[in-house]
């Protein structure tokens, strides 16, 4: 059954019509849509917005959120949920620059930080898959775990004393006007967005979380899947923690506070389900950068922090209210 399975045209995903209604065009451009309006609006009163250093910036700090958000959309799509990727960055985050400080070079340091996230994603699938525990509990556990680990092995000390030339990966350019975040991003995205389309991975992810008992009885390893998923989550995770690390040129122990919120808000902006079976890698980017946007606009505005969280809180309500009611009337 699994060989047919694979055989199975990939041209749309489970679920998912290759002649969408105007609603649902309109639903899908929606992330799009917003992004753009918010672009003009802050392009007309926000002082600075449009300056070269200020987009720069934008791009630098919204694609932490961004490359954390490739592997959390797979594991939405899944019918899963991460809710320790803030911790389990700021713990790759740490052990990626102890290895730099003890003088590993800077690939098999970026190296060592990915598998320490795919660790915890392993971890997060096995509570998942053989313990059976909910992904919201099982990664609400971990998540403690990760963040108190992370303070045990620094004494909640950062970590200093890095080479000049870590900050490269945060701070440095290509072709003298795009930032290397960006182009990180930009290679990741594709790779992603590829998986999801033309590899068995992808489609299964779909299949589990459009129905895991009829994926199950298809054929599809489950188990299997769901473990490679939350790996890859952890890997781009751990990615994520040293470009932020080398923005900061520092090892923090507390990195990552609230990311949680902040990536699970763009996933779904981008039109995840929280039940599974729907998301893209675009709508995901998309809903990251309407964070972003939020974040840096708000700045330039003098609008406070506190209230950022706010309006992040009540993004993340509204976009599962709007998928709630699109699931009621599909079902209808």
């Amino acid at each position: 059954m699994d060989n047919n399975l694979a055989e199975t045209p990939l041209t749309a995903a489970p679920g998912v019509s290759e002649h969408p209604s105007t609603r649902d065009w309109l639903e899908r451009v929606l992330p799009f849509a917003s992004v753009a309006g918010l672009f003009l609006l802050l392009s007309v009163f926000a002082p600075y917005f449009l300056t070269l250093q200020n987009l720069s910036s934008v791009c630098r700090q919204t694609a932490v959120i961004n490359i954390i958000a490739l592997g959390m959309t797979l594991i939405m799509i899944s019918g899963g949920i991460d809710l320790s990727v803030g911790s389990v960055m700021g713990f790759a985050g740490i052990c990626g620059t102890l290895l730099l400080q003890a003088g590993v070079p800077l690939i098999p340091s970026i190296a060592g930080a990915m598998a320490a996230g795919a660790a915890w994603g392993l971890l997060n699938s096995g509570l998942i898959t053989l313990l059976k525990v909910s992904p919201f509990i099982a990664t609400l556990g971990t998540m403690g775990a990760a963040r108190g680990l992370t303070l045990v092995i620094t004494n909640g000390m950062p970590v200093v004393k890095l080479p000049d030339s870590f900050g490269y990966l945060g701070d440095g350019t290509m072709a003298g006007i795009i930032p290397e975040p960006l182009a990180v991003l930009v290679v990741l995205a594709l790779l992603t967005g590829f998986v999801l389309k033309y590899t068995r991975l992808g489609r299964y992810a779909y299949a589990i979380g459009s129905n895991v008992e009829a994926a199950r009885y298809a054929g599809v390893p489950v188990r299997r899947y769901l473990i490679a998923i939350y790996t890859f989550g952890g890997a781009m995770t751990g990615l994520a923690g040293m470009i932020e690390g080398s923005r900061l040129m520092t090892g923090q122990p507390t990195a990552g506070q609230g990311y949680e919120l902040s990536v699970i808000a763009a996933v779904v902006i981008g039109g995840a389900s929280l039940s599974g079976g729907e998301g893209t890698v675009t709508g995901s980017i998309a809903g990251a950068f309407l964070i972003g946007l939020i974040s840096n606009g708000s700045n330039l505005l003098g609008v406070s922090p506190f209230w950022q969280q706010v309006v992040t809180g009540v993004v993340i309500v509204l976009a599962v209210a709007v998928d709630e009611l699109r699931k009621r009337r599909r079902g209808a």
